[in-house]
C-alpha cells in the first residue's frame, strides 16, 4: 500500500522557490498570486511494504508549530493532522515501524512530535544523517531559522532516532541517499511498494516544475550541489520509471519522470 496524505498548505514567495529563473519562464508552469505567493503543500508518504514495515516520510509541520516563529510568516492554512490520514488509511501511529525524515526543516519534521511533547509514532525507527542532525545543532544564520531542535531532542531522549553516515539501505524496501544541495545531508528517499519505486526527493526536487534542472529555489545553500543532485535522482526515476512525489507541489503531488533532450518533463500524474 501507497498513498500520500496532504497534511496542509502555505505560502511562499516565488522568487524564493524559483531563484535566479525569471518569473515570465516558472510562472508558465507554477501560479503565483498578485503578491508573488505560490501556495504550497505538505504531502506525506505513507508506504506498508511487503517486507513488514509501515513508513511515513516527512510527516509535515505539525499542530503544535503553527503559531510561532517560523511559522507565522508562511501563513500555514487547511492544516491537517497525519494521525488522522493515517486512520483513514486503516493505519494507527503506533503500528508505524519506520519513520523517514529527509531532513530537520520544521515544515517537513515537526510533525513527529504531538501537542503533548511525545513522539507520535512511539514504536518507530527515525531516520536522520548524522550530517543533518549535526547541522541542526549549528545551523549558518541563513538556515537557524528553518531547524526546531527542541523535537529532535524529544524524539533522541526516546531512543526513536537513527542517524545514517552514508547512503544505507537498512531493509530490502527502503534505501536512503545523501545530498547537500538544499542542506546538509538531506535524505532521498527509495521505496519499494506495489511492484514500483516511490522516491521522495524532499526538497531537492519540491514542486513538479523544479524537474527542469536550472530551476533551483534559493533556499538551496549550494546550488551547484543542488543541480548535480537533482540530475542524479532524475536520471534514476526516468530510467526505472519511478514514481516521485513532489512534497510542496499543490497541484501535481506525484508523477513519473521522462527524459526531454537535456532535460526533463513530468509523466502521467500517478495515483497513490
Amino acid at each position: 500500500m501507497f498513498k500520500i496524505i496532504t497534511t496542509g498548505y502555505f505560502y511562499a514567495d516565488g522568487g524564493a522557490m524559483f531563484g535566479a529563473v525569471p518569473k515570465t519562464a516558472w510562472s508558465r508552469s507554477y501560479r503565483a498570486n498578485e503578491r508573488n505567493l505560490c501556495v504550497l503543500a505538505m504531502h506525506a508518504g505513507v508506504i506498508a511494504t511487503g517486507d513488514g514495515h509501515v513508513i511515513v516520510v516527512d510527516p509535515g509541520v505539525g499542530q503544535a508549530n503553527l503559531n510561532g516563529s517560523p511559522a507565522i510568516f508562511y501563513q500555514f492554512h487547511d492544516t491537517a493532522d497525519i494521525c488522522d490520514g493515517l486512520q483513514q488509511a486503516g493505519i494507527r501511529p503506533e503500528k508505524v515501524t519506520d519513520v523517514v525524515l529527509t531532513h530537520l526543516h520544521f515544515d517537513h519534521c515537526g510533525a513527529a512530535v504531538g501537542r503533548d511533547g511525545k513522539p507520535v509514532f512511539g514504536n518507530a525507527t527515525h531516520w536522520v544523517s548524522r550530517k543533518q542532525y549535526e547541522n541542526e545543532r549549528n545551523p549558518h544564520p541563513l538556515e537557524a531559522g528553518s531547524f526546531l531542535p527542541g523535537n529532535t531532542d524529544i524524539i533522541e531522549k526516546a531512543g526513536l532516532l537513527r542517524l545514517i553516515e552514508a547512503t544505507a539501505q537498512p531493509f530490502d524496501s527502503l534505501r536512503m541517499q545523501l545530498y547537500d544541495g538544499h542542506t546538509a545531508g538531506q535524505i532521498a528517499a527509495f521505496v519499494k511498494a506495489d511492484g514500483k519505486t516511490v522516491v521522495f526527493p524532499g526538497d531537492i526536487i519540491p514542486l513538479a516544475s523544479h524537474v527542469v534542472p536550472e530551476r533551483i529555489s534559493a533556499y538551496d545553500l549550494h546550488p551547484t550541489l543542488s543541480y548535480d543532485g537533482k540530475v542524479e535522482i532524475l536520471e534514476k526515476a526516468a530510467r526505472d520509471g519511478c514514481v516521485t512525489v513532489f512534497f510542496h507541489d499543490a497541484y501535481t503531488p506525484l508523477a513519473t519522470v521522462r527524459k526531454a533532450g537535456a532535460s526533463y518533463k513530468t509523466g502521467d500524474a500517478a495515483g497513490s
